[in-house]
């Protein structure tokens, strides 16, 4: 185990133990738009044909964790996962979602946003704008349940963590930092610049499909007044 695996239309991968019960399959060490549209590649290839023992399958910014059954014939597994390797891909087979998420920016939403648009050198508009012009993707989910990584923020929004993080944020918030966007979903801590929030809620435990964003979706952010928070929807559209 631990020797390269390379596939037509897939980077060079190397695969390694992850534990006892996994194996990760790591296709860079940067993060790299190519390179994570080819973790949710794979993913999307795995899933829909998953060799025995697999249990689960977590793709995240430049690897896949696989997550395996005990008992696992781990040898066998690996030749299937390499075969996969092999087979390579379709271009666009990840990010096949558009996802219109409302956000009600500034005031008691996004405590945050004028403090933003000041270290920015731009009024409180400006950053709504170009926030909402951005072209954010969902690069992986983690954190908490649900809470998506968003790679694509302007690069004039690109803001550093908190110097002191705060000890809850409210389910729904959005924030910046650095170059991507997040969405807390669920009463946590965080760091992040606070700046609007989406009444959508992007983790529903009950549901079939529990979590609203899976990486590759692409997002677009779209302001409304808060007269209209309590009833904006999120809109599913083709990529």
């Amino acid at each position: 185990m631990g020797a390269p695996a390379a596939g037509r239309g897939f980077p060079a991968a190397h695969l390694e133990p992850l534990g006892d019960r996994a194996l990760l399959l790591r296709f860079g060490d940067r993060v790299d738009a190519a390179i994570e549209e080819a973790v949710q590649a794979f993913a999307t290839r795995v899933l829909a044909s998953p060799p025995d023992g697999l249990l689960e399958v977590v793709p995240a910014f430049t690897t896949v964790a696989l997550h395996l059954r005990p008992g696992t014939d781990v040898i066998a597994l690996e030749a299937s996962l390499r075969a996969l390797l092999e087979e390579g891909w379709q271009e666009g087979a990840a990010g096949r979602r558009l996802i219109e998420i409302p956000v009600c920016y500034g005031g008691e939403h996004g405590p945050d946003l004028a403090e933003v648009a000041a270290a920015c050198g731009l009024d409180e508009a400006a950053v709504v704008a170009r926030h909402g012009a951005s072209p954010h993707r969902v690069s992986m989910l983690g954190f908490a349940p649900g809470f998506p990584y968003m790679a694509g923020l302007d690069p004039r929004l690109a803001m550093p963590r908190r110097a002191t993080p705060r000890v809850r944020i409210t389910p729904g918030t959005v924030a910046i930092a650095r170059d991507q966007s997040a969405i807390y979903t669920l009463e946590t801590p965080g760091g992040w610049n606070l700046i609007g929030r989406t009444p959508v809620a992007l983790f529903t435990p009950q549901a079939a499909s529990p979590t609203l964003l899976q990486p590759g979706d692409r997002v677009r952010f779209v302001p409304i007044a808060a007269a209209d928070f309590g009833h904006a929807q999120a809109r599913v559209l083709p990529a």
